[in-house]
């Protein structure tokens, strides 16, 4: 596979009476000989052509960036130019933005950034988002907000001269990717659920004032449906699923906690609102998994360790601090089966907040900000029922193909959530199977990763074949969801046997 920038160092015979053909005509007839295509040639490149093959003696570095239909000549250099040749990959999150800046020549990421999403102040959710986005010049106001935030960041990270980008891969769920190219969003949250737009073909960086090259090119993952946005089809070419002989799942946990069964044969959807608690997103305490969020959590011998992300003093927990600190709740006792608080085994640890029970993770003077980090009694009902409603989605989509977890030869974890879970406290809570440790792989941000991959390796083809061989499955249909999530809301289930390796543990403690 070839890169999404491309540099071709060619020699083109020079002009004479007998060759009369045009500076434009002799250039691409050579690059087709070379590439075996024929490559577009926009204006600005053939009105500085002439004086550029004259100047270098008709020996030139032609810059090609690859569309889907073919490439195109981005600029003609000279044979010695060594400016940099750089391109972007940005995963848009409802919450969190990551950019990837890569080297074209080097072939490697050389900078990375992350910041919130500039549409929050318009609504932490995204149907508030898209609510807004309603109103009139809503959507514009969105759009306008995304981008400003986005060209802001790239130049932090790119440098003010921003010519040297010559390619960006964008990724995001559908509602973002919406947004970010100001589609129309009105029937995107109404039944049935239809997107303006699946796949857009590759644009000019230029369409949507984004800072780089004259001629840079833009290429936005496609989505799979409403519920599987580009982000999820950039996971998946980032992993390899689509190409893998093993039986595997692939987990990302955002917004919404999406999850595919499959392999090369076949690649089945199915998607949730598992994820927002997960995360960490409806705690009281909760943040995203950054410098100072407790990841880690220990309970030993009456005390509490936690751990953070960077070492800092604590600021808040993620998702998977939350999930570390359920399993250790449930593990030493201070929370029953149930999710029911148990505060006489630790009373110090308890008091009463707003008129409810919470657990204190880290008191006032441990913390960065001098206000506690806790969790309370209802916050644990929720960790619950949304590791209830993961565990039983894995439960369904394997059923629904006679698949039994003991098949399955790999599970990824993704998302920001993966990139810090620690699989043994996913599955003392019930959240995930129970299987050897071995078979779980986090594969961190497999999105903003499969921007990268796109660029190095401009796999369109792969693209296209990912987003052919997805199929849906509705859980909001599925009968047997809702007769299996019973069971799983219970730490770690109702049924035991299903987890022998925490009813040992469990039954190491009462021992």
């Amino acid at each position: 596979m070839k890169p999404a920038v491309e540099v071709v160092e060619i020699t083109l015979p020079r002009p004479r009476l007998s060759d009369q053909r045009s500076d434009e005509r002799r250039l691409r007839e050579a690059l087709q000989e070379r590439l075996g295509e024929v490559p577009e040639i926009p204006l600005s490149v053939l009105k500085d052509l002439p004086e550029r093959l004259r100047a270098s003696d008709f020996a030139v570095r032609v810059v090609l960036g690859r569309r889907e239909k073919g490439p195109v000549v981005l600029e003609v250099r000279s044979p010695g130019d060594e400016r940099p040749i750089l391109g972007l990959g940005i995963d848009l999150g409802s919450t969190g933005v990551a950019l990837y800046l890569v080297d074209f020549l080097a072939r490697r990421v050389v900078g990375k950034a992350t910041f919130r999403n500039p549409q929050i102040p318009y609504g932490e959710d995204i149907l508030t988002r898209l609510h807004f986005a309603h109103r009139p010049e809503g959507l514009s106001e969105l759009q306008e907000k995304t981008l400003r935030g986005l060209k802001e960041e790239i130049r932090k990270l790119a440098g003010e001269d921003t010519k040297h980008l010559y390619y960006y891969a964008f990724c995001g769920n559908t509602t973002m990717t919406h947004f970010f190219l100001g589609l129309p969003t009105r029937w995107l949250y109404r039944e049935p659920y239809i997107p303006t737009a699946n796949w857009v073909e590759v644009l000019r960086l230029r369409e949507l004032g984004l800072p780089g090259h004259p001629e840079g090119l833009l290429f936005v993952f496609p989505s799979g449906g409403s519920y599987f946005g580009g982000d999820l089809i950039s996971g998946l070419l980032s992993v390899g699923l689509h190409r893998s002989a093993e039986l595997a799942l692939f987990v990302d946990v955002g917004t919404n906690a999406e999850i595919v069964l499959g392999n090369r044969e076949f690649l089945l959807a199915c998607a949730g609102a598992a994820g927002p608690a997960l995360e960490g997103g409806v705690l009281s305490c909760g943040m995203q998994a950054r410098e100072g969020a407790i990841e880690g959590v220990r309970i030993r011998d009456g005390r509490v360790e936690v751990r953070t992300i960077g070492r800092a003093r604590p600021r808040g927990i993620c998702g998977s601090g939350a999930i570390e600190l359920l399993a250790e709740l449930f593990v030493s006792g201070l929370v029953n089966p149930q999710g029911i608080f148990q505060p006489e085994k630790f009373p110090g640890r308890f008091r009463e907040i707003r008129g409810e029970k919470a657990f204190i993770l880290a008191f006032e003077d441990e913390t960065a900000h001098g206000r506690p980090i806790y969790v309370t009694q209802g916050e644990i009902k929720n960790l619950i029922r949304s590791k209830g409603a993961m565990y039983t989605m894995l439960t369904v989509i394997c059923e629904s193909l006679g698949v039994r977890f003991e098949d399955l030869e790999r599970i990824y974890v993704a998302g920001s959530f993966g990139s810090h879970i620690d699989p043994e406290a996913a599955i003392t809570i019930g959240m995930l199977p129970d299987l050897p440790r071995e078979k779980f792989q986090s594969v961190g941000n497999a999105a903003g990763d499969g921007t990268v991959k796109f660029l190095l390796e401009g796999s369109f083809e792969e693209v296209r074949e990912i987003v052919s061989r997805l199929t849906y499955l509705e859980m909001n249909v599925e009968n047997r969801f809702m007769q299996l999530l019973t069971g799983a809301l219970f730490l770690p289930h109702t049924n035991l046997e299903l987890f022998p390796s925490v009813k040992e543990k469990l039954g190491l403690r009462h021992a």
